[in-house]
């Protein structure tokens, strides 16, 4: 009987050693684990953060390269023409007989009228004056009617449901970004055709391309985002952030074509 008991007494003192061994490492790992998903939760947020800074660091650049486009513009072409009518009109002016002033006038007058055909120039890139005036569509129509005519590439484009226009500052967006996806097929693809299309769907807003030249995928265009190169492709990426939006390189599914598709929210909240 005492042996039965010692041996009972055995068995339960090994039963809870094993339970507590059991728990204390269970503890451990759920410790350890605990640590190991902190560890990785923070490695992808330090991940974020540098796609974030390499983000806004394109942004910046793609800024400041317009800023000083714009600067160089101005200071290349206007300024030398604006330089030569104070030439025309200076004091010296009045002390010349009427002929010579009429002539001086006139000449300033039509270097003048160059002048302001020049700054409209400047504000055209800036902001497109088909654009501004009929929007979005009527935009990108023309774009692709100046690459159709050229003849060497044949460039389409549909637009489905645009009866609402986005706000104006959406669209300029939107559109440079189609310049710069259009500018890198023309550049890189060797493409016989782009064709662009538009529609809704669930209150979601979509610009579809598509080409048959060479092109990328999504794994290469994120890949491309994260090196040092490819900055045309981190602008897109930073202009669509402003609308958080978003963009995906596919190929079609009959691995024919290159499909490339811009998502934006319709009615997004949207502010510079």
């Amino acid at each position: 009987m005492l042996l039965f008991q010692t041996s009972t007494f055995a068995i339960l003192l090994l039963g809870t050693l094993g339970m507590l061994v059991l728990s204390v490492g269970l503890v451990v790992f759920l410790i350890l684990y605990n640590r190991r998903v902190t560890r990785f939760n923070k490695k992808i947020q330090d991940m974020e953060k540098e796609q974030q800074r390499i983000l806004l660091n394109a942004s910046i650049k793609m800024q400041e390269e317009e800023r000083q486009r714009l600067a160089a513009d101005l200071h290349d072409d206007a300024g030398p023409l604006l330089a030569t009518v104070r030439l025309y009109l200076n004091e010296n002016l009045v002390n010349h007989d009427k002929a010579t002033q009429i002539q001086s006038i006139f000449q300033a007058r039509q270097i003048v009228d160059d002048t302001i055909q020049l700054i409209r120039n400047i504000s055209h890139n800036l902001m497109p004056p088909t654009l501004k005036n009929f929007g979005l569509e009527s935009a990108i129509n023309d774009l692709f009617q100046k690459i159709s005519g050229s003849g060497t590439i044949n460039a389409s484009c549909r637009f489905h449901e645009y009866k609402e226009r986005l706000k104006e500052e959406k669209e300029l967006i939107v559109f440079r970004v189609v310049q710069e996806l259009i500018n890198n097929i023309l550049k890189h693809s060797n493409s016989s055709f782009i064709h662009l299309t538009q529609n809704i769907h669930a209150e979601k807003f979509y610009l579809r391309i598509h080409h048959d030249g060479r092109g990328i995928v999504q794994a290469d265009f994120d890949k491309l985002n994260k090196s040092n190169v490819g900055l045309g492709l981190k602008n897109i990426t930073s202009r669509l952030r402003l609308l958080n939006g978003s963009i995906i390189f596919e190929k079609d599914i009959s691995q024919t074509y290159y499909k490339i598709t811009i998502e934006l929210s319709k009615d997004e909240p949207f502010d510079l």
